[in-house]
């Protein structure tokens, strides 16, 4: 089955290549020099193939996920030449991505039985929770849908700045209180100002203060409490934004996040800067969350919907089946 479709078409293949060319260049071609010479995968090739696999941030626990399963393979097909090892490996990768559900085509619709659809927006300060924000309200308002943006990132002025620049840029409103505010009270009003305005969508942005810190966590329960005054099952989704070049800082921010608040989805950042790409294949092995955006450059549409096929065929160096 093809890969492109409405959300995701030939140019958004051209930047995820562009985006995750460093990443490709780190394992895939490392991997094609691993085996330059090797008649079959045998043990010394797995193990090379383990080092480059941990040293691109997909992570211990995943890696070896990964090579037991193409053990497993060379051991059923009784012989495997390093010719077939790009494509057992790359089915493995994807088989993972699918197994924890990161294979949403159309994550970028929002449910027509749920009006207004309230997105909470968590993550650390630094890995672009708000300017992915910003870049999601462009993506939905150009589909025609009505967008109302919370700041209840009330401890830094940049925050809640940041978010009205965003508001202006895209033409959505913005509900903010301004600096040293509470934040539950700036996400009530955002919630109830998409109620009355027949809105589409409210995005919720929240304190991104360092992970360790148990009041931010707190304050992160307390906003779900004051959202579900207006609409019960309020917020519909809690979104993570990861920066994927930190590599295993990321998947330490997601544990305690994970331990905090009930994230459904993530959106990895960044992507385009680094050569830890595989940070998305472990995360999402880990903590079986689905991926739903990928960062992969500076403009509104490079912040993409996570196409797991796509992902994998622009690692390897693939065209898109």
């Amino acid at each position: 089955m093809s890969i492109f479709n409405k959300f995701f078409g030939k140019k958004e293949k051209e930047n995820l290549d562009k985006g995750l060319e460093k990443t490709k260049d780190s394992i895939f071609n490392k991997i094609s020099k691993a085996v330059v010479g090797k008649s079959t995968v045998d043990d010394d090739v797995l193990d090379e193939l383990e080092d480059i696999l941990i040293m691109a941030d997909v992570g211990v626990g995943t890696t070896l996920k990964i090579i037991d399963r193409l053990e497993a393979r060379v051991k059923k097909d009784k012989y495997l030449n390093t010719q077939e090892l790009n494509k057992i490996l790359y089915e493995e990768v994807a088989n993972l991505l699918a197994e924890n559900k990161s294979t949403q085509l159309d994550a970028v619709d929002i449910p027509e039985n749920i009006k207004p659809y309230v997105m909470l927006v968590v993550g650390v300060n630094g890995v672009g929770k708000t300017t992915t924000i910003g870049k999601l309200s462009a993506q939905f308002k150009k589909q025609g849908k009505k967008v109302v943006l919370g700041a209840a990132d009330t401890f830094r002025a940049a925050a809640v700045d940041q978010l009205k620049l965003w508001g202006e840029r895209v033409g959505v409103e913005v509900v903010a209180h301004g600096m040293n505010t509470d934040p539950a009270s700036v996400a009530f009003d955002a919630v109830k100002q998409g109620v009355e305005t027949n809105a589409d969508l409210v995005i919720i942005d929240t304190a991104g203060r360092l992970h360790t810190k148990v009041n931010l966590m707190n304050e992160l329960s307390k906003i779900k409490r004051v959202t579900q005054k207006v609409i019960p099952d309020a917020p519909h989704e809690v979104l993570l934004v990861l920066d994927g070049s930190t590599g295993q800082n990321a998947v330490n921010q997601a544990k305690e996040f994970t331990k905090a608040t009930e994230v459904t989805a993530l959106a990895i950042t960044k992507l385009d800067g680094t050569a830890k790409g595989g940070v998305v294949i472990g995360i999402s092995d880990e903590f079986k969350i689905p991926v739903k955006y990928i960062g992969v450059g500076e403009k509104v549409e490079d912040l993409q919907l996570f196409n797991n096929q796509a992902f994998v065929a622009s690692l390897f160096g693939e065209e898109a089946k």
